[in-house]
């Protein structure tokens, strides 16, 4: 590539980095906000744990889907989704892994429940993809899988052994500032994510690549920094077992409501390239994920394989590309 070409190409490559800077910022004062509103309402931890906390941190997926959709570069939707689960299940645990000072241990709720879901919904977006295409009548399936996994969450006591001892920092006046917050980090979630995929959409024309493959591989990485940094902190806490947690539910979510609500917008178009090697992958990524973790414990150099597997991920979509 010409050097004028790439000089002309590194405006949209800006405009994509602050973008996706402030689509993940807004996602942090999105959830934050929405975190202590839940305290004001006396809502349960766990239900503030997964539905605010597990679901914000994978909003910047749900926008940038429902904008690619809305924008008819629906290819994004697909590569992000896989893109996103990859990420999730090889860098974030790998580098969770890394920085516990030793092995991660699991409860059997991890082993029996969490990770037959992840599974289960992996196979369930594998046969929506099959043919290409992702409608919204299969999508219905997925969503019903969530409802039945969220409900087993709320209804699960044993999530949260703890739950009768946490104390809620209460305040008798409505956090208003925080509800302003609210709407500012929505705001700026939807502006992020829509900057974002036009961005995208430019450099990926620019470059010759696909979209599919810079949202396999760019974006995907991008969106999961939410996560990265929500179980950065829960490592610091002494909480690794909550990170894995939220890698698992945040991949469910990925599979079964991400490529949902897209869909309800536009049918999702499944590029073959995405086919033959990202969906295999991430199947790969998952069953690797379950069989390893079968006894209850993840050591360090098992994180360093998950990180090296998902570098010569990286390698192979860039040597197919260049």
């Amino acid at each position: 590539m010409s050097f004028p070409i790439f000089a002309y190409m590194l405006v949209p490559l800006i405009v994509f980095i602050v973008a996706l800077a402030a689509l993940i910022f807004s996602a942090r004062i999105f959830t934050s906000s929405a975190e202590k509103i839940g305290h004001y309402y006396q809502l349960p931890p766990l239900v503030i744990g997964i539905f605010i906390v597990g679901i914000g941190t994978s909003l910047p997926e749900l926008v940038s889907a429902i904008i690619s959709a809305q924008n008819g570069v629906s290819e994004i939707v697909a590569g992000n989704v896989f893109g996103s689960n990859i990420s999730n299940i090889l860098f974030i645990t790998g580098v969770v892994a890394l920085m516990h000072k030793g092995d991660i241990i699991l409860s059997s709720k991890y082993i029996f429940i969490d990770l037959h879901y992840l599974i289960g919904s992996m196979f369930a977006i594998s046969l929506f993809s099959y043919d290409g295409v992702i409608d919204w009548h299969e999508s219905l399936i997925g969503l019903g899988i969530f409802a039945v996994y969220s409900m087993y969450l709320v209804k699960n006591e044993s999530v949260v052994p703890d739950q009768k001892k946490i104390r809620l920092n209460m305040k008798g006046v409505f956090p208003w500032k925080n509800l302003g917050y609210l709407a500012i980090g929505g705001l700026g979630i939807y502006i992020g994510a829509e900057y974002t995929i036009s961005s995208l959409s430019a450099l990926a024309l620019g470059f010759e690549i696909p979209n599919s493959i810079v949202a396999l591989t760019i974006l995907s990485l991008g969106t999961t920094l939410p996560e990265l940094v929500v179980n950065v902190q829960a490592i610091r806490k002494g909480q690794a077992e909550m990170a894995i947690g939220n890698v698992l539910g945040s991949s469910v979510f990925n599979c079964l409501v991400v490529p949902t609500i897209a869909s309800f917008i536009s049918p999702l178009s499944v590029p073959t390239e995405l086919l033959h090697f990202a969906l295999p992958v991430m199947l790969a990524s998952a069953l690797f994920f379950y069989l390893i973790t079968h006894d209850k414990r993840i050591s360090r150099w098992e994180g360093m394989l998950f990180i090296l597997i998902y570098l010569i991920f990286l390698l192979k979509v860039v040597e197919s590309h260049v």
